[in-house]
């Protein structure tokens, strides 16, 4: 129970806000279609989102190519270095969000604009490269759950993140629902940081096995208590049933070194300065 949940609590945040985002595109493009009576554009709109899924599922492959051309220390080094990256993609993208006050609009001036000029193929490619960010960012993501010892990626948590986000979207622009979007973001933007904090961590614990980073304290702590007699783990350990769902949620460790320690704790106070300063800009918008 506890492995399953592991991955796939992770996995369905991962996907859902992804699809989420994408999903609010690809529906406020339809429905300036449909208001302005232009839906005889709707198929570029389909076809750029079919090929942005092509292209999604094609960057999927090549990520698992790649990633299984190292050994040794170049594997370490290109592990960490993915980690670090997918932290800062996590946090671009969660600031990005913040300062999009004005999406909807902006969007629609566009569609609108391809239409003045009898384009419709600016329509598809629109479409196409916004879905398209969001494929490549979650298969980046995703990948970085494999990197992590005893965490996978769960294709149920993956597929359920898909789907409920898709009919969320759906039913928001059908006004089924009415829900605060900002509240849905706010939340997952803090699972997602706390995420990425793990990520960061994660990333300065393989360049330590690498010989990059020294290692100047190698426990800080340590509550990986040996197994029950009964064979199972503690509930801090990290297979226990507390510990091994917040290692793949917020990159838990139970036995961090100094330096872990520290680079998290600084991505934390980092992110919490800019949340502060782009909600203001926001605001002020």
């Amino acid at each position: 129970m506890v492995e399953e949940l592991v991955g796939l609590l992770p996995s369905f945040i991962i996907t859902f806000r992804e699809t989420l985002e994408a999903a609010l595109i690809v529906g406020i493009v339809l429905a300036f279609l449909y208001k302005t009576k232009q839906t005889h554009y709707n198929k570029y709109v389909y076809w750029g989102l079919i090929v942005a899924i092509i292209g999604s599922v094609i960057s999927a492959f090549a990520f698992n190519v790649l990633l299984g051309g190292f050994e040794g220390a170049n594997e370490q080094l290109f592990e960490g270095t993915l980690m670090i990256i997918g932290a800062a993609l996590i946090s671009w993208m969660i600031l990005w969000m913040m300062q999009q006050r004005h999406i909807t609009q902006d969007i629609e001036n566009e569609v609108k604009h391809s239409i003045e000029q009898h384009n419709a193929f600016a329509i598809a490619v629109l479409v196409f490269i916004s879905v398209l960010r969001e494929g490549v960012e979650t298969v980046i993501f995703l990948g970085t759950l494999t990197l992590k010892d005893g965490v996978g990626v769960s294709m149920f948590g993956a597929a359920a993140g898909i789907v409920i986000a898709a009919v969320f979207g759906y039913a928001l622009f059908r006004h089924f629902l009415k829900i605060r979007l900002k509240t849905v973001f706010s939340v997952t933007s803090i699972l997602l940081i706390l995420f990425a904090a793990g990520l960061v961590a994660h990333g300065v614990l393989e360049f330590e096995e690498a010989g990059v980073v020294p290692i100047v304290i190698e426990h800080v702590w340590d509550i990986n208590p040996p197994v029950n007699a009964d064979g199972s783990f503690p509930l801090l350990h990290e297979k226990g049933p507390i510990g091994g769902i917040a290692v793949g949620l917020f990159g838990y460790n139970g036995n961090p070194s100094l330096v872990e320690v520290l680079a998290y704790l600084a991505f934390i106070a980092l992110m919490y300065v800019l949340w502060q300063k782009y909600s203001k800009s926001g605001n002020e918008k």
